[in-house]
């Protein structure tokens, strides 16, 4: 918990971000719960609708079934079946609404092959002029079942007057298996003869045989068929008409769900959700029915509102949460400057103890060699003053820079300014920029100082033509080489004795710079040269040290 907490406290924005995520995984859970309910629901709603559909279907076939067994019965005792007998008997049947969707009642008599022109001569003789069985049976087929009547007499009813129907493989079958099971039987997929085109809408027809029975030995014999032809598409919508709920799609097959097999359907909206299939009996046949729900929002009412109040809590949460840690982490913030701010103020008070205990020993060390060479109270005097001036301007520029690195450059120039004023011709600087730590840009000063100040006394810088040229170097990357060189000046005696300056450079500068100072007098002019370490500010600096080990241990 600990860890997790201090998580926290590095990564303020983690907080919110997971009370927000857990608010909305949570409201992603209740929508997805929510959707599945729903979801089961409308399974339930389509096997409502399928079972309802299908007992409406198998309705609407048996009260068919019913008329066409009352019809045969009939029929069965009529020794001749005639036009007037066949209107008669349809009309008293008194069809009603439970008949739609049928073409009517027709009767197709059995007529063997030989008999076929007599009874077209006789169909002619009662009013049919242009009778005709169509197509004639082929030689293997001892028969036709042409259709003889067909009630009402419609237009279209027209069309199938003499259409031999065992000619035809679909409605044949249905026939052999009605003729066999005496049993009311439907075909399969069809187009009527009254639709006169291939590609009309399909349909199907129901067949009741009907027999004459032989008094002498009880053998029965084909008379013909009582038939309904059906258009597939009203058949469906007449049998669901008042049923069908507005939110399922209805496919009727004859079979297997096939392209090919397709009856009718009723659509009210697009599909693309759940579906299941049913098997119905009509007529003695089974078909399948599919029940496809609409397809429907992403999301239902519910689990948006669901989705849209977790979304709103979630984002207050995240706001609420942000402001707080927010204030949290401006607080630590804020304690972190003052702990900053009192770490910065120890570590200047030790940086300044260690640079004023540093600038006093060497003013102690300057004062005693002073001392040792004065002859009197103002020589003394005023070789100590320069060389306190000379600590002073090294240290003006330590403290333009904040004690922080002071180019080698600009401690040059400070030195030699009151030397070279006016006359920037005798002395010439060159080097690249190289950057000092505090103590060394103060042994540098002291140096240049103490050189300058021989040089102006005895040097190159007590005659107009005298020059002094001091160039440095990058030796490596942590070292650069100051060289002191003086020209043009009076001759220097080599037997002088060594003075105070010379013992400064020698000693003083040498142990703070940590290497070896090669001061040489030559004749032509003094000749010094100075390794000086380059440091990094992490090396001197207290507080850069500090910040270092934090970062480590962050």
């Amino acid at each position: 918990m600990g860890r997790v907490l201090r998580g926290f406290a590095h990564y303020p924005r983690a907080l919110p971000i997971g009370i927000f995520v857990a608010i909305a995984a949570l409201t992603a859970v209740g929508v997805w719960a929510i959707e599945k309910s729903q979801t089961q629901a409308r399974v339930n709603e389509l096997q409502q609708i399928a079972t309802a559909a299908s007992s409406a279907l198998e309705r609407r076939a048996n009260a068919n079934t019913a008329y066409l067994r009352a019809g045969a019965a009939l029929l069965a005792t009529q020794p001749e079946i005639s036009a007037p007998m066949f209107q008669t008997f349809v009309g008293q049947l008194r069809l009603d609404a439970n008949f739609r969707g049928a073409e009517g009642i027709g009767w197709a008599a059995r007529v063997d092959s030989a008999e076929i022109p007599a009874f077209e001569a006789r169909m002619r003789e009662i009013g049919a002029d242009s009778f005709t069985v169509h197509p004639l049976p082929r030689s293997d087929q001892a028969y036709a079942v042409p259709v003889t009547f067909l009630q009402p007499l419609t237009e279209r009813n027209r069309r199938a007057l003499g259409f031999n129907m065992f000619s035809e493989r679909i409605r044949r079958a249905a026939m052999l298996e009605a003729e066999r099971q005496s049993r009311p039987t439907a075909s399969g997929k069809v187009v009527l003869v009254q639709e006169g085109q291939e590609e009309a809408m399909p349909g199907f027809l129901s067949y009741m045989p009907v027999f004459e029975v032989n008094a002498a030995d009880g053998t029965r014999r084909l008379k013909g068929y009582v038939y309904s032809p059906f258009n597939a598409q009203d058949f469906l919508e007449s049998a669901l008409e008042g049923e069908l709920p507005n939110r399922a799609h209805i496919q009727l097959y004859d079979g297997d769900i096939q392209p090919d097999n397709l009856l009718a359907e009723l659509r009210v909206g697009e599909t693309g959700g759940e579906s299941l299939t049913t098997r119905v009996n009509v007529g003695n046949r089974e078909w399948t029915m599919r029940v496809q729900s609409l397809k429907s929002s992403m999301l239902s009412e519910i689990a948006v509102i669901v989705l849209l109040a977790g979304l709103v809590v979630a984002t207050l949460a995240l706001a609420i949460a942000w402001l707080l840690t927010r204030q949290a982490a401006d607080a630590r913030q804020v304690i972190g400057i003052l702990e900053e701010q009192a770490a910065i103020r120890n570590s200047l008070t030790r940086e300044l103890n260690h640079r004023v205990k540093n600038t006093l020993a060497n003013v102690l060390s300057i004062v005693s060699l002073t001392r040792r060479r004065a002859s009197d109270l103002d020589s003394f005097a005023t070789s100590l003053d320069g060389r306190i001036r000379a600590l002073s301007a090294t240290h003006d520029l330590l403290t333009q820079s904040e004690w922080g690195t002071t180019p080698v450059r600009s401690v040059i120039e400070v030195e030699m300014a009151p030397y070279a004023l006016g006359r920037e011709s005798i002395v010439e600087m060159q080097g690249p920029p190289v950057d000092l730590a505090p103590n060394d840009a103060l042994s540098l000063g002291l140096a240049i100082h103490e050189l300058a100040t021989n040089a102006a006394k005895f040097g190159a810088l007590s005659v107009p033509d005298g020059r002094v040229e001091v160039v440095w170097d990058l030796v490596s990357d942590n070292l650069v080489r100051v060289r002191w060189q003086e020209s043009g000046g009076p001759t220097v005696p080599q037997d002088r004795p060594r003075g105070f300056g010379t013992e400064l450079i020698e000693k003083i500068v040498a142990h703070e710079l940590r290497n070896p100072v090669d001061l040489v007098f030559e004749p032509g002019g003094v000749r010094c040269t100075m390794l000086i370490p380059v440091r990094t500010r992490s090396e001197f600096m207290i507080r850069a040290r500090r910040d270092a080990d934090r970062v480590k241990k962050d």
